[in-house]
């Protein structure tokens, strides 16, 4: 009989023929569940352990890792982009560089360990010399991972404002990850949507947002199971792929992955360790320096045992 695996991961063109079963793993099914919000389902899955398998953000993976829930991850990286873009400044307040943040307060979206906004920070540290622990970072929301606590430097908004109003109004000087149209508001990296790219060209910057999760109780009664869904979420990927150049109406996504393609000349979207050895061990690296981390795992820690060798 197959073993059907409740799984949520969002539509997207490297996981397509996954969810229309074009492409089916060997020995189990994927029953897929649809979750609109899909920050929903990391939650769920932090708290609950609602889902077999399971699409989540990088770093809520790791500060679950850190704090004991029963999931392990395969080095299936499902999503990528560049968080340049993701920091904007009310111009008016005299915030000239990066490091003029420091002594001020920026908004965040959501809680203090979402990947987009651990990505800007490391952007801000290590590409410009920002303090981190220098700024107050103020929150609309609180952690997948409700045993994590913050560092002392990182506070809620007050009940009922909203960070994009805050910014407008000059109560915080930046904001990440937060969607704001007005006169006054632009972003803080100048030509962002390139620096992503140029980070990429200098130094192989290419940050990871989410990965793929198992339930450890499933791994433990069959651990050759992990070697199955890689395969199935490969598969899927490289059909991707191989047709990136001639999808009739790219999305922004689609154009994002072509991008990278004629900027490196290699696969957009590798899976495997030693494929993304540099951006899981930056990540990791900005999880440690924000004190989301304590200790440093070594990056084959992190996945299941049976797909440390693999990459497609």
């Amino acid at each position: 009989m197959t073993k059907q695996l409740k799984t949520v991961t969002r539509t997207q063109g490297n996981n397509a023929a996954l969810k229309d079963g074009t492409v089916r793993p060997a020995g189990v099914s994927f029953e897929f569940e649809e979750v609109p919000v899909l920050v929903h389902a990391f939650r769920r899955m932090v708290r609950g352990l609602e889902f077999d398998v399971c699409e989540m953000a990088f770093t809520t993976y790791l500060a679950a890792k850190a704090h004991g829930k029963r999931f392990t991850a395969l080095p299936v990286f499902l999503v990528r982009d560049f968080h340049h873009r993701a920091i904007k400044v009310n111009t008016t307040l005299g915030i000239r560089d990066p490091k003029d943040l420091a002594g001020r307060k920026v908004g965040v979206n959501r809680g203090y360990t979402v990947t987009t906004g651990v990505w800007a920070r490391g952007i801000l540290q290590q590409q410009y010399g920002l303090d981190l622990d220098a700024v107050t970072w103020v929150l609309s929301g609180d952690e997948h991972v409700a045993e994590y606590r913050p560092p002392a430097n990182v506070v809620p908004a007050p009940d009922g404002r909203d960070l994009a109003d805050m910014l407008i109004g000059g109560e915080l000087a930046a904001v990440i990850g937060v969607d704001v149209d007005h006169p006054d508001v632009e972003y803080l990296i100048p030509d962002a949507g390139e620096a992503g790219y140029e980070a990429l060209r200098t130094s192989g910057h290419y940050p990871i947002n989410h990965l793929v999760v198992v339930k450890d109780e499933l791994l433990d009664a069959d651990p050759g199971l992990a070697e199955v869904v890689f395969d199935a979420f490969a598969e899927a990927k490289n059909r991707y792929v191989a047709g990136l150049s001639a999808i009739a109406e790219p999305s922004a996504t689609d154009r994002r992955y072509q991008r990278v393609r004629a900027v490196t000349g290699a696969d957009p979207l590798p899976y495997g360790i030693e494929p993304n050895r540099r951006a899981i061990e930056q990540l990791v690296d900005h999880a440690v320096s924000q004190h989301i981390l304590t200790e440093r795992p070594e990056a084959e820690s992190l996945f299941a045992e049976r797909t440390r060798h693999l990459s497609a």
